[in-house]
């Protein structure tokens, strides 16, 4: 069997039958390099919100970063969610954009609205200097970005009415409905929930200065610490404003700026905090790693179970590896949501002075939005 039909077999396999959302097919849309997506409906099952407001009780809200360098993966994360929604119209999208991408936050809500016209979105002023001192370096620069850092504000970012969010990175593509995942049920007074992985070395996310610190290892003595990964994750809102989480996350920050207890940008500040005391999602709502590890970012393959989310954590990005024509096997999974067609042929690359073509960064703050 060979390695295309291999891949075709692994699609049908992941893709669930079931209720889906009602889709017409546009014409490109060659603006901006995008194709405009199919224009996604609710099934005959679902009930109408009669509203786009961000605190209708019955929307499914899902909260992702957006940014130039990594906007074609966020792109196709967001047409996977709909792709495969049984009631599409019910999602709002909450947006964070950095205040001075190389794209203007202005220019970016452009290119998400001509790509999906109907979809129901915001996207929120993030300022960099909110976090930028408290940032180390890091075993790969690209998890300096700022920007990764505001999963941990997203308490304050996002509208106060919103009580609950999914957070999902943006180099993800769901092949299940995310109404599944949105139904978690977050047990007593727990906050997150993520699929765990207990069977991981959870020492390595941590310096040896760091354990052989009883003050500082002693956060893990009162419990049973498992790694779970910050890329897909199910907050209540509530719980995490109540609880001030943004304090303490930061709090382990400062530390790290003094004392250097971990070597992986954002993740070790959310096993400080939440390792132990996470409501546990099934595996199959986080397929992660397919992007290799965070030097070499080599192929993997999936983890044994079924597959409902598919995450190229790590270093290697599956647009990358296919524009350089030395795509990983399971980088064809993530094709078919790919919306960047540009006309020219060659290489795939996002012209920023193109994107940056218009508005200006505004400067009001991270709640500030454009629709």
């Amino acid at each position: 069997m060979n390695s295309f039909l291999v891949v075709f077999v692994l699609i049908v396999g992941l893709v669930p039958f079931g209720c889906f959302g009602i889709r017409s097919f546009p014409e490109i849309n060659d603006g901006f390099g995008f194709s405009e997506a199919p224009e996604y409906r609710n099934g005959v099952d679902c009930q109408g919100t009669g509203t786009a407001s961000s605190c209708d009780p019955a929307l499914v809200h899902v909260a992702m970063t957006l940014d130039s360098e990594y906007l074609r993966g966020s792109i196709a994360a967001v047409h996977s969610v709909l792709r495969h929604a049984s009631c599409p119209e019910t999602i709002f999208f909450h947006f964070i954009a950095a205040e001075f991408d190389p794209a203007s936050p202005r220019v970016l809500t452009r290119i998400v609205r001509s790509v999906f016209p109907s979809l129901n979105f915001k996207v929120y002023i993030f300022r960099e200097d909110s976090v930028v001192n408290l940032i180390s370096s890091s075993i790969r620069e690209a998890l300096e970005n700022p920007l990764n850092y505001a999963r941990n504000y997203l308490g304050d970012i996002i509208d106060p009415c919103v009580n609950r969010v999914i957070y999902l990175d943006s180099d993800v593509v769901l092949v299940d409905d995310i109404l599944k995942l949105w139904k978690t049920r977050i047990r007593d007074s727990r906050v997150i929930g993520a699929p765990e992985y207990c069977h991981a070395n959870f020492t390595k996310y941590f310096t040896d200065s760091f354990w052989a610190d009883p003050g500082l290892s002693r956060v893990f003595r009162s419990n049973s610490p498992c790694y779970f990964n910050t890329g897909v994750m199910v907050i209540d809102l509530r719980q995490w404003r109540a609880g001030n989480y943004r304090a303490k996350i930061e709090k382990w920050m400062e530390i790290q700026r003094k004392r250097r207890i971990y070597e992986l940008g954002s993740l070790p500040p959310f096993l400080l905090v939440f390792a132990g005391n996470l409501e546990p999602i099934d595996h199959r709502w986080n397929q992660h790693g397919l992007g290799g590890d965070n030097v070499k970012g080599s192929c993997r393959s999936l983890h044994p179970g079924p597959v409902s989310l598919l995450h190229w954590s790590g270093k290697g990005k599956p647009w990358a590896r296919l524009d350089d024509k030395k795509p990983c096997p399971l980088d064809y999974l993530w094709q078919p949501y790919d919306l960047y067609k540009p006309r020219r042929q060659g290489k795939v690359k996002l012209n920023h002075h193109h994107l940056a073509l218009s508005g200006s960064t505004n400067t009001l703050g991270y709640s500030t939005f454009f629709i």
